[in-house]
């Protein structure tokens, strides 16, 4: 008879205690433990004879070969820019983002490049084999080498790999997945982490990649405990908004690339979309003549995107005005508001500020201090900016624009999609040759330059 015991292990570090804490002791994350339970009944003694020694390989850094193809192109330029290159083999990745976001439609599409040239094994413990095929036929995924196994079972699922030897395994998803001597239920800590662990030392073994698919929490992490990203090789977070069709994949660690790239697609009828243009997306539809409007440009990894600022401000019909950012960091806002105040004269004491980035996309780089400054202040004197004007810098707490990095590429970028103008930190134009973009640059040391262009520009000299 099994003798179980309840513990409590916080989700943050996986810590666990034999009490509910509000606040972890460990981590210091408050309601952050979760209810588990586990088996403590004594295993079977061990053969008291003595453990024969064995030689383990040990190798020199420099007799490791590098020759082999260690990396499989998905098919989707915009999911190999977040990989790194493209899928590496023996990699545990991690899928993770809000239900009906496209994980699962991300995946299946991605198995039809992949059947052309590799067998790919779909584990799906959320439907059944005759659901994965009704969708792989509304996507248009059709491949031989493509296998079904509808099973939650975590150590048949390796059986059956080591049986089959696919090149490619997917797991949809790994919440559903269980061991049978883990007294605990599906999804639960102990569950999640233990068959993350066993599907790890599987794809490092067999030299497998294999994809998980993880859901999340009410407060949008993945759900389950913090060691299981730590086990993984790559965390892949799918974000967007339900009431629009753009999603943005991101890479939130990557062993084997940069954690700085992202990916744009469009959900349509037929599945995702890549959208290889993201600057052309989110500024489709902007608005001309309007004030409040600004754009900026910020770095995502090695691709320069543009995005456009809106703010709005009005006056208020309350004994507190109200302040929101969607987009941007509310912090961040209040702290450029109360720059805008001390160094260049404004008031927007008793005015309601809104400010929102357009398309769902968001800027937390400093670059995008100075858009949304202009934008501000443009709303505030209702006066348009120009659309073909972008601006970036960093606003510092003395009223001065700061000096950004990957200045060129920002221009070259601005430059690409037709604007004529751009505003920067004037301690950048040290290393710019203006003549050599085809496009006018305008050099600002302080916020009061920035805006005192922007009265020159609408002819309020």
């Amino acid at each position: 008879m099994p003798k179980l015991k309840t513990i409590y292990v916080c989700s943050e570090c996986g810590a666990q205690y034999s009490k509910w804490n509000g606040k972890c002791p460990s981590c210091g994350e408050w309601n952050t433990m979760e209810e588990d339970v586990i088996d403590t009944s004594p295993r079977a003694s061990k053969s008291s004879s003595p453990t024969p020694m064995r030689d383990i390989p040990v190798k020199k850094l420099s007799e490791v070969g590098t020759d082999d193809e260690v990396r499989y192109s998905t098919g989707c330029g915009e999911l190999d820019r977040v990989l790194g290159g493209g899928l590496v083999k023996g990699s545990l990745v991690l899928l993770g983002g809000e239900p009906g976001i496209g994980k699962s439609t991300l995946l299946l599409q991605i198995c039809n490049y992949f059947g052309h040239e590799h067998s790919i094994l779909y584990v799906s413990g959320e439907e059944s084999a005759r659901q994965v095929k009704l969708r792989a036929d509304r996507l248009g995924v059709a491949s031989d080498e493509l296998y079904l196994l509808s099973i939650t079972d975590a150590e048949q699922v390796c059986d059956a790999v080591r049986s089959h030897k696919p090149d490619i395994v997917i797991i949809d998803s790994i919440q559903t997945m269980n061991i049978r001597d883990i007294s605990s239920s599906s999804g639960s800590i102990t569950q999640v982490r233990e068959c993350t662990n066993l599907f790890m030392h599987l794809a490092k073994d067999l030299e497998i990649p294999i994809f998980l698919v993880g859901h999340v929490n009410k407060d949008g992490a993945i759900a389950g405990p913090k060691v299981m990203e730590h086990i993984v090789d790559t965390v892949l977070f799918f974000e967007g908004e339900r009431n629009q069709s753009y999603r943005l994949l991101r890479a939130v660690k990557n062993r084997y690339g940069s954690t700085n790239e992202i990916s744009v697609f469009d959900m349509s009828d037929t599945g995702l979309k890549e959208v290889p243009n993201p600057s052309e997306m989110f500024l489709s539809g902007r608005p001309v003549g309007v004030s409040g409007c600004a754009i900026g440009c910020v770095m995502e990894g090695s691709r320069p995107i543009l995005a456009e600022v809106q703010a709005l401000v009005t006056k208020s019909s309350y004994a507190s005005p109200r302040r929101t950012s969607t987009g941007f960091d509310f912090s961040r806002l209040a702290i450029i508001i109360a720059t805008l105040e001390k160094r260049a004269g404004l008031f927007y004491g008793t005015l309601d500020i809104y400010v929102n980035v357009v398309g769902g996309f968001r800027l937390d780089e400093p670059a995008a201090d100075l858009p949304v400054a202009l934008a501000l202040y443009s709303s505030l004197l209702d006066m348009p900016i120009d659309e073909k004007l972008a601006a970036f810098g960093e606003i510092g707490l003395g009223g001065e624009v700061r000096n950004i990095s990957n200045i060129p590429q920002r221009i070259n970028e601005a430059a690409r999609l037709g604007f004529t103008r751009v505003i920067v930190p004037k301690t950048s134009l040290r290393s710019l040759d203006p003549k050599a973009y085809g496009i006018g640059i305008v050099g600002v040391s302080n916020i009061r330059q920035a805006f005192e262009y922007l009265k020159k520009m609408n002819g309020r000299d």
